[in-house]
């Protein structure tokens, strides 16, 4: 269930609650066929809120400066302002997706490898990200389907299904991923750092050699060392493990999480 907003004809908010049920759930109903200024008809008979907010500087200072113990916009400042100010709703009938679980977070990112789902290089809608001027990726005998693998990657003879692989990620031989979600790391570690890491017994950043990650998100900076299986074994929905953790049926690794050899999750 989403925040909802209700409109008068010219496009006015008058009613704005946030995951409403019942009776209240019903009064924000709105008539899909009429028409409202500023925007086509909605086409639907409630108006979910994009969680997207612009506001006038003036006004934004005046309620923060007022409420300034209010952090949440959809549950405080909103609705602060709808009793103080003109509220117009726009329209937005493009791509969009609610990422406020998990599992939709998942589902979200691995849908931008999936061909037609999300178009990517439209040159009519071009997207930007911030320039990191890094090096191409290199792939040594990788076997890729249906991914995304972002710049300054090193992947060797490895097999990339239905993933999602971030910058800097260092995926050696033999690995497989399958629905993984690899967010990659923030800096490179030289040879002889990866020795080092090693001779500790510590595995270096990134996934070692023939482990099997399936249906995961890998936050940034993990360790995981060789022989590891991340395939949520138990079939666990939610679960807290040492340092990792399932949620919906996704294993996920915290940031910096440090997976040993051989280990079966």
């Amino acid at each position: 269930m989403f925040g909802l907003v209700h409109c008068d004809d010219k496009g006015y908010v008058t009613r704005f609650a946030e995951k409403p049920t019942g009776g209240a759930l019903a009064a924000m109903r709105v008539d899909p066929e009429r028409p409202v200024a500023g925007g086509r008809a909605p086409g639907a008979p409630f108006l979910a809120s994009m969680g997207i907010y612009v506001f006038s500087p003036k006004v934004l200072q005046e309620l923060l400066t007022e409420f300034p113990d209010h952090n949440d916009f959809g549950k405080e400042l909103i609705p602060e302002a709808l009793r103080r100010y003109r509220v117009a709703v726009h329209f937005f009938h493009g791509y969009w997706e609610d990422i406020g679980t998990i599992k939709a977070f998942y589902r979200a990112n691995l849908a931008l490898a999936d061909d037609g789902q999300f178009a990517l290089y439209d040159p009519d809608f071009p997207l930007y990200t911030r320039p990191r001027y890094l090096s191409p990726s290199r792939l040594v005998d990788t076997h890729i389907e249906r991914s995304l693998v972002a710049e300054g990657s090193i992947i060797g003879a490895a097999r990339i299904r239905g993933s999602v692989v971030g910058i800097r990620s260092r995926i050696e031989d033999g690995v497989e991923l399958d629905g993984a979600l690899v967010m990659g790391n923030d800096r490179y570690e030289t040879e002889t750092d990866r020795e080092v890491c090693r001779a500790r017994g510590l595995p270096p950043l990134g996934i070692g050699a023939n482990t099997i990650v399936r249906r995961a998100i890998l936050d940034k900076d993990v360790r995981i060392g060789r022989d590891v299986q991340i395939v949520n074994e138990r079939g666990l929905e939610n679960h807290d493990g040492a340092d990792w953790y399932v949620r919906d049926g996704i294993v996920i690794l915290p940031k910096a999480a440090v997976v040993p050899d051989g280990t079966v999750i």
